[in-house]
């Protein structure tokens, strides 16, 4: 602890190392914010990140992985409670990332000599090489700012913080080879006439992906459970503080490479979009298209899939009569998250692609596992039921005698009937648009299985997002209610 105080009270040196004017330091400037700047270009050590500042807490805002959505609102930002450890900490100007224009940056009289329709095409193809960019200097900050500190620092153990960060080290000199070729491509004038030849060759290292988004489920726990270390939160805590982050916390750093991976098809598609017909580059921004699309189509399926080995090893059965071939079946988890009874009791509930399990969050062995609550409950017999707001009885005299209009809104109602029996459920969310997320999921679901049942082949296509349906999904945190759209 006394290592950590020493590095976040250095006092920056004389000549400041940052991008600035001679005799001029724009980091004690405080910037509009409608205005955006160049964040530091190079990360040499924690010292030379973190100024002297002492703060209050900072508001997070939760991120998200592509396949897993959650029911919060995105727009919300999340009340942190202080940690009994935490320091209070003056706030600090934050860096933010410019936005660069191809107009802007290259200024050199082509204006009047290119259509518009060009303009807009230079501009897509200077937009994927800047995000290149942008990409490779997050990376290098996670790695720079975050690991090799807190290794160094003993905060975390070589092996969790190879847990924690995957393999984000073969991602960086992937994306500075793409970065590379696109800037030999670029004229002296700025201007890129081909591009599509590029893609189609780099694309295929994409599949380095594969390896890493199915390692963020496990990652983001693991990244959870240390955060109650004080040393942990306490050093992460300091960092979101700091200028270098830009508010945004470590997990948000570790997604960016996933949030970057499912932007491509939305970058080709752009340059296309501007590209003539007539032109030669276009067949092969057709290709890579295709390509990208298969790609994080394949990494999506992967990833689902991981996703779902890991919730069920954690899955701990009171009896073995619980246990359900349904399960240990089951290859997609469709959505999962907290949801409460009538009673007000905080359950978690896990939709995989034929059954419903309900349980409860316990830790065990310092890790945190689901118990099963009740039998789970086949897809294929489920029934699910909208209740209008008001229209559930909270359990207990006492709790409904006082109970509000609040207490009473966001019930839904799934049951099934087995051997005489009826099963029945009645689950409050959290707000509106959380349960018809649920109920959307549960309708999904059984829509799937119906057509596994007709035509297998429409069930393959069925199993997962496509890179297309999983964009429109909502973006939202893992961190609490998520869920998996089943494409139909």
């Amino acid at each position: 602890d006394h290592v950590i105080d020493w590095i976040f009270s250095l006092k920056p040196q004389a000549s400041c190392r940052c991008v600035c004017s001679p005799g001029v330091c724009v980091c004690d400037l405080q910037e509009p914010s409608s205005k955006r700047v160049k964040p530091l270009s190079r990360v040499t050590s924690l010292a030379s990140l973190i100024p002297p500042v002492k703060a209050a807490p900072l508001k997070r805002i939760g991120q998200t992985l592509q396949r897993s959505i959650s029911f919060r609102s995105d727009c919300r930002p999340e009340n942190t409670a202080p940690r009994p450890w935490g320091r209070q900490i003056a706030p600090s100007i934050t860096k933010r990332r410019d936005s660069k224009l191809w107009s802007e940056t290259f200024d050199l009289g082509l204006g009047h000599m290119l259509s518009s329709e060009e303009i807009k095409r230079q501009e897509a193809i200077f937009e994927l090489s800047q995000g290149e960019q942008d990409l490779i200097e997050d990376l290098t900050l996670a790695k720079k700012a975050y690991r090799d500190p807190m290794l160094k620092l003993s905060i975390m153990s070589e092996h969790e913080l190879n847990q924690i960060f995957g393999t984000l080290d073969s991602l960086i000199p992937l994306h500075e080879d793409l970065l590379s070729r696109l800037r030999e491509a670029r004229k002296q004038d700025g201007s890129t006439d081909h591009v599509g030849h590029i893609l189609v060759d780099w694309l295929p290292c994409l599949e380095t992906y594969n390896g890493y988004c199915s390692n963020q489920v496990a990652a983001k726990a693991l990244l959870d459970h240390k955060k109650q270390d004080h040393r942990v939160h306490d050093f992460l805590q300091r960092c979101l503080e700091s200028p270098f982050s830009r508010k945004l916390d470590l997990w948000s750093f570790l997604d960016i490479p996933r949030s970057r991976l499912v932007k491509y098809p939305l970058l080709l598609r752009e340059i296309l979009k501007y590209t003539p017909n007539e032109h030669p580059d276009r067949q092969h921004l057709h290709q890579a298209m295709n390509m990208i699309q298969s790609i994080v189509a394949d990494i999506n399926t992967q990833t689902g899939e991981s996703e779902c080995r890991y919730y069920k090893e954690r899955l701990l059965y009171l009896e073995s009569g619980q246990r359900d071939l349904l399960i240990d079946s089951s290859r997609i988890l469709s959505c999962h998250g907290e949801l409460k009874n009538n009673r007000g009791v905080k359950l978690h509930v896990f939709l995989f692609q034929d059954v419903l399990v309900v349980t409860r969050a316990i830790t065990q062995n310092e890790q945190l596992c689901y118990q099963l609550h009740q039998q789970p409950i086949p897809v294929r017999d489920l029934e699910w039921e909208d209740l209008q707001d008001g229209e559930i009885r909270l359990g207990g005299s006492i709790r409904g005698a006082f109970s509000n209009s609040e207490r009473t809104k966001n019930f839904f109602r799934v049951a099934f009937r087995s051997g005489g029996q009826l099963q029945m459920h009645c689950f409050q969310a959290r707000d509106a648009f959380n349960k018809q997320q649920w109920l959307n999921c549960i309708r999904q679901a059984k829509e799937a299985l119906g057509s596994t049942e007709s035509d297998p082949q429409t069930a393959a296509r069925c199993s997962d997002c496509s890179a297309d349906a999983s964009a429109e999904c909502p973006q939202m945190d893992l961190t609490d209610l998520t869920l998996t759209p089943v494409k139909t």
